[in-house]
């Protein structure tokens, strides 16, 4: 029998360590946890953990998919794959706000790895069978009246 019906995807979480560039190309190791959460199914967080404090960033996750190919993004966050200063594969994320900017870079593997775990718990083109609107739309009405 078939129990996978009634059992929802699996939180996907993986700590990474990526690596700030500065704007002389110089990188400093920081370290991160990629999350996916299939009740949020187009989207994945990036938590930076600075010290004390965490930074999270969320974004959609077709971006990265797509980032680790060629370049994409549209606004806020882009992505695109390159080689290191070795020559490795790596894929450059870049964050702008009106704070400021970051340019981080992962090592391609780690990023696959997360990638490909994220499309086993929810398959690429199956989101919206895992998007809860009614709740979607409570919480948007809970916030307002706030």
């Amino acid at each position: 029998m078939d129990y996978s019906m009634n059992t929802a995807p699996l939180t996907v979480t993986q700590p990474v360590t990526l690596e700030l560039i500065d704007p002389t190309g110089a990188v400093t190791p920081l370290e991160a946890e990629l999350h996916y959460d299939p009740r949020d199914p187009y989207a994945v967080t990036t938590v930076f953990i600075t010290g004390a404090s965490q930074v999270r960033w969320t974004f959609g996750r077709d971006l990265l998919i797509e980032g680790l190919y060629e370049p994409s993004g549209d606004g806020d966050v882009h992505v695109w794959p390159c080689l290191d200063s070795e020559g490795h594969a790596v894929v450059i994320i870049e964050l702008c706000s009106p704070d400021g900017e970051a340019l981080v870079q992962a090592r391609t593997g780690d990023l696959s790895s997360f990638v490909d775990r994220m499309s086993k718990a929810v398959e690429v083109g199956a989101e919206s069978a895992h998007l809860d609107i009614d709740a979607t739309i409570t919480a948007i009405f809970a916030a307002e009246a706030a």
